[in-house]
């Protein structure tokens, strides 16, 4: 199934992300994973692209596995940077043969110790491939990246959301947004999305801290990313990792909770394969799965989860 139908027929999606694995035992692991977090009703789930293409088969083969042996809907990241037209409708036709309709078009990042003015290829911007992909596979539902708290080579905020909407433009059927700690970023994002016409569904892109490190490393790696204050000064009293896991699963389930509320299009959990932080969200938000946490907010029980 396309995602922009799944959107389209449900009030609120809620969707996982997964990355491949690099040995055989993370491998089972994710798959164990998976098969977990199926019990949940996702409405659809990804799997996301190295840097310069470096996952690209490993990538492939996750998706069409997810597909073949669990029937979910499956979602490819395909980043275009230094990429040939020749390069991408092979990988396009690949998916398409194996029946795979969706993809989240991405500039990517350029290998690690590589310049991005140093690549060569036939796209420079996300837009060019998700106007590619429109022309030449326009069956696929197309997805692409935002950044509530702007993206970090776009300091210019005005450029930014201009830049969003060329990506929309060119045939973008919904925008998955890079990860945020404060609702009230993303709201803000959604108003500005909405004043120059970008009126496809916006999805939150959610991320529980589970460690101090991982917050760090988080940090790092989401060039831009606004931890609150609030947010910093509970992890810093923490005694411990498991402390801090519980902070960050109480963060990560009021944001859910608000966006709900507030009828928002849809729900992206960044898992980093792991699902004990996602089922302990919808534990505290009452819910046994994604159907009654798309239901009308006021069915879902609020608990005033306690942060020990």
């Amino acid at each position: 199934m396309r995602v922009k139908d799944i959107l389209n027929d449900t009030k609120i999606s809620f969707s996982f992300e997964f990355f491949p694995p690099k040995t055989d035992t993370g491998w089972k692991q994710l798959f164990d994973t998976i098969s977990e977090l199926m019990l949940l009703k996702p409405s659809y789930v990804n799997v996301t692209y190295g840097a310069g293409g470096s996952t690209r088969d490993r990538t492939y083969n996750l998706v069409t596995q997810i597909q073949r042996e669990t029937g979910l809907t499956v979602v490819s990241h395909l980043s275009c940077i230094g990429s040939t037209k020749e390069e991408i409708r092979s990988i396009l036709e690949k998916y398409n043969q194996s029946g795979v309709e969706n993809i989240l078009a991405l500039r990517g990042d350029p290998p690690k110790g590589e310049k991005l003015s140093s690549l060569k290829g036939d796209f420079k911007y996300a837009a060019d491939l998700v106007a590619f992909i429109k022309k030449h596979f326009p069956h696929m539902s197309i997805g692409v990246g935002g950044y509530p708290e702007g993206h970090p080579e776009t300091p210019n905020r005005l450029k930014e959301i201009e830049y969003l909407k060329a990506k929309v433009d060119a045939g973008a059927d919904y925008i998955v947004t890079q990860l945020f700690f404060d609702n009230r970023d993303f709201y803000d994002f959604c108003e500005r999305c909405e004043l120059v016409g970008i009126h496809v569904p916006i999805i939150a892109g959610i991320l529980p801290i589970t460690s101090y490190q991982g917050m760090i490393r988080m940090a790092e790696l989401a060039a831009g990313s606004r931890l609150p204050a609030p947010l910093l000064k509970s992890v810093m009293r923490a005694e411990s990792d498991e402390y801090v896991e519980k902070i960050g699963i109480h963060w990560a389930t009021e944001q859910v909770r608000d966006l709900v509320d507030h009828n928002v299009r849809g729900i992206h959990f960044y898992t980093l394969n792991n699902s004990r932080p996602i089922f302990k969200i919808y534990e505290y938000l009452g819910v046994r799965d994604s159907i009654q946490l798309s239901a009308q907010p006021g069915h879902i029980i609020r608990r005033d989860t306690k942060v020990e």
